[in-house]
């Protein structure tokens, strides 16, 4: 809120500033006003630390909660998972923060490396203002967080492989997880070493990566408004960049608000789904989706138990997962419900903004800047909730113990 963060006089008022800073630290990206023209530098560098201090935040949260978790366990169950993890030791959080941290400011500063050059080469951009644009969107890129500093985010770079493919290349790592980076670095070669986490989370950005891209691609091939003016190879390009960023990214190299209803819906499913635990991506976790695919799969099959890459999955995980899923449907419904009884706005719409909030993903059809104050509270609630909600509950469901010393009698009712 201080005069130094705006160019006009008066500075932000305080609804500005703190949706702005509550998007900034859940790596969201939705925003009330033009990030390129209605912030300063200071005011852009406070968005930069905000998003940051988030992402370093939530992947060091997570993966200490993995660690509560794991200590909650026997003994001989915490040095089985700790050597089929392959993760840090058991009591090494220091050397846990320092690993994320260090993974963190690598990545970031490759691709702001690259992306420096482009914009200073390619664009002719003044090198201080290069710099700047590669740091700023290598960070908001990694953290998941889709803040651009270009009034049209990413739309007059939408051809260009060199911008694209960078960003896409950080969105994707930084949601993989830092367990799963981890693990690639030490047994890249050998598959067979990777944990169920590992094996999941990138079997499962493989198919979304794949199927996202085919989707919208195939969807919005012919929309004037987004791929149909370009060429074949652009439309891929644009394509794929979507699909990546609708993992919970944000960036949009194609006017949302114009897209397909059939794309919204088709965003709105990989959005929710999210990226793998631990990392900077949202949403309910690629796992979580993951086990309930493998659920219905032993349901469908007549299985007694659900196996999942060779190794049987705990029954404690199906109810987690279950139980997740099903809250985040409650809380989107709801968000929705409420969004439509104080606005004359579409469904999909809605239900889209709601999802990316939820998601944190912040990828909008436009409509944010337009709701009324209680509806933009929903959505900053919606970003807290989605960002600290699934792994608070989750790590509670997983410490939580209440044996019985007895058993009820079963009983079965009709089902379907």
């Amino acid at each position: 809120m201080l005069p130094i963060s705006t160019p006009g006089a008066g500075g932000a008022s305080f609804f500005d500033a703190i949706f702005t800073a509550t998007s900034a630290v859940c790596v969201t990206g939705l925003i009330v006003v033009d990030t390129a023209t209605q912030w300063t530098a200071f005011g852009q560098v406070v968005i930069l630390l905000l998003i940051q201090i988030g992402g370093l935040g939530i992947m060091t949260f997570a993966s200490v909660i993995g660690l509560a978790v794991m200590r909650k366990l026997s003994l001989r169950s915490r040095i089985t998972a700790a050597a089929e993890a392959k993760s840090v030791g058991l009591d090494d959080v220091k050397g846990l923060v320092l690993g994320v941290v260090r993974m963190s400011l690598v990545i970031e500063a490759s691709v702001a490396l690259l992306l420096s050059l482009r914009f200073l080469l390619g664009y002719g951009e003044p090198l201080g203002r290069a710099i700047w644009l590669g740091v700023f969107h290598a960070v908001s890129s990694f953290n998941n967080a889709g803040f651009a500093l270009f009034s049209d985010n990413l739309i007059s770079y939408a051809t260009d492989p060199l911008i694209c493919l960078p960003i896409a290349a950080a969105v994707i790592l930084g949601g993989l997880g830092f367990p799963v980076i981890v693990q690639l670095r030490r047994h890249l070669k050998t598959p067979r070493l990777w944990n169920m986490n590992t094996r999941l989370v990138l079997a499962g950005t493989l198919i979304l990566l794949v199927g996202g891209t085919v989707y919208l691609t195939a969807v919005e091939w012919s929309n004037p408004a987004t791929l149909g003016p370009l060429d074949w190879p652009s439309k891929l390009l644009v394509g794929f960049f979507q699909s990546v960023q609708a993992r919970t990214a944000g960036f949009n190299s194609v006017d949302t608000g114009a897209m397909d209803s059939a794309s919204l819906l088709g965003t709105d499913i990989l959005m929710l789904i999210g990226g793998g635990p631990a990392g900077t991506a949202g949403g309910i976790k690629i796992t979580t989706f993951g086990v309930l695919f493998f659920i219905l799969l032993a349901e469908v099959r007549g299985d007694t138990a659900v196996n999942v890459f060779g190794k049987r999955l705990s029954r404690a995980v199906h109810r987690q997962a279950i139980t997740i899923v099903l809250l985040a449907v409650a809380v989107v419904i709801a968000s929705t419900a409420a969004l439509m009884v104080m606005t004359d706005i579409s469904m999909d719409k809605l239900l889209f903004e709601v999802i990316s909030a939820f998601g944190t993903v912040g990828l909008s059809t436009g409509i944010t800047a337009g709701l009324p104050e209680a509806g933009k509270i929903i959505l900053m609630l919606l970003m807290f909730i989605g960002r600290l909600g699934p792994i608070t509950f989750a790590s509670a469901l997983a410490l939580r113990e209440r044996p019985t010393t007895y058993e009820l009698p079963k009983e079965r009712p009709i089902i379907g």
